[in-house]
């Protein structure tokens, strides 16, 4: 079987980048993409207030004691689609198996592509200059035989830049790679790896499938695989949706509590598009997923249509409640998602069924 040739495109600091663009006069300036009030926490930020400390998931009142000049801006999620709709357009031109990962981030197989261009590094360049003509924006790209290692590429020469890890240089650049960019390895789990005294994935390599089955669960499993560059997952098309949804991948592994202050931009977001869309729902769905790639979902299914973005919140946070809180995990990624869609004005009492 021939060797599969998977492109990670990432866009670079993508809502930051599109406020940016929207208000060329913050260039240069430490931009943050989140709501001004205490309680919220960061969606994005900018190059330069990265700089400063803050991240994705911080607070914003942390934010603010980093960095007390930094210019919050409120998120546009709706544009941010948009841009995102320009940006899967041009993956098109070149293969129809794309597998969105977010609005910013998607994997594409382009072992077969419809310009039959013969190396994947030119269709890469090809699309990041396609998409910084159509939009002024950057992106970074990872080209590798598989999405594990794609991925990890396409963040070695971010900004505004790409790498290509081919078959034959997987195991030297895997030697020395540090654990913490292997998906999953969070603080809690590299914490343990360096107390048996492993640092990179070379040191992860020489332990047996056994022995990291019984120190990591079945997320050993994985690890084994991912030490000797083992990716087996195709890039799959995501089917029609089901349900009405919105999610984000967390730069970092971080504690349920954090995680959960994500509920409101993304109840708001989700509320944003159900209107849009002219429907009503009457069941919310709440979707975790750990640092060790476990999916934790909670649903509720009320008897009537919700009335309003309060209302969705709190339905969110009611499931939260519901989800076990274990001290050693941390989560990537928190979405909601609603479903049993039904016309605009259909009528009911609001209780839970």
């Amino acid at each position: 079987m021939s060797e599969r040739k998977i492109i990670h495109i990432d866009m670079d600091a993508f809502y930051a980048s599109v406020e940016l663009r929207e208000q060329p006069h913050l260039k240069g300036q430490p931009v943050v993409v989140a709501w001004d009030a205490s309680r919220s926490v960061i969606c994005a930020a900018s190059y330069e207030a990265r700089q400063f400390g803050l991240h994705s998931a911080m607070s914003v009142a942390a934010a603010k004691r980093l960095c007390p000049q930094a210019v919050f801006v409120p998120p546009h999620f709706d544009l941010y689609r948009r841009v995102s709709a320009q940006i899967h357009a041009v993956f098109r031109r070149h293969t129809d198996l794309i597998e969105p990962l977010s609005l910013d981030e998607a994997y594409l197989d382009v072992t077969a592509n419809f310009q039959n261009i013969p190396y994947a590094s030119e269709i890469a360049r090809q699309i990041r200059s396609d998409i910084f003509r159509e939009t002024g924006l950057t992106a970074s790209a990872g080209i590798a035989p598989n999405k594990f290692l794609a991925k990890i590429a396409s963040d070695w020469r971010k900004p505004n830049g790409q790498f290509v890890l081919p078959p034959q240089k997987v195991a030297g650049f895997l030697e020395t790679l540090p654990l913490g960019k292997i998906p999953g390895v969070g603080k809690v789990t590299l914490k343990k790896m360096q107390a048996l005294g492993m640092q990179t994935a070379g040191d992860l390599r020489r332990f047996e499938r056994g022995e990291l089955l019984n120190y990591f669960g079945r997320y050993g499993y994985r690890l084994y695989d991912l030490a000797r560059g083992i990716d087996e997952r195709p890039v799959q098309a995501r089917a029609e949706r089901l349900q009405i949804s919105t999610e984000i991948t967390l730069p970092e592994d971080i504690p349920l509590a954090m995680t959960l202050a994500h509920l409101p931009h993304l109840a708001e977001d989700l509320w944003q598009q159900v209107q849009r869309k002219n429907v009503g729902f009457k069941s919310v769905t709440l979707k975790l997923k750990t640092h060790d790639f476990r999916i934790i979902t909670r649903s509720l299914t009320y008897s009537s249509a919700l009335p309003d973005c309060a209302a969705l919140l709190q339905a969110a946070q009611t499931l939260a409640e519901r989800v076990p809180q274990q001290q050693e995990d941390a989560f990537r990624l928190i979405g909601i998602g609603v479903g049993h869609l039904l016309p605009k004005d259909s009528q009911g009492s609001l209780w839970p069924e």
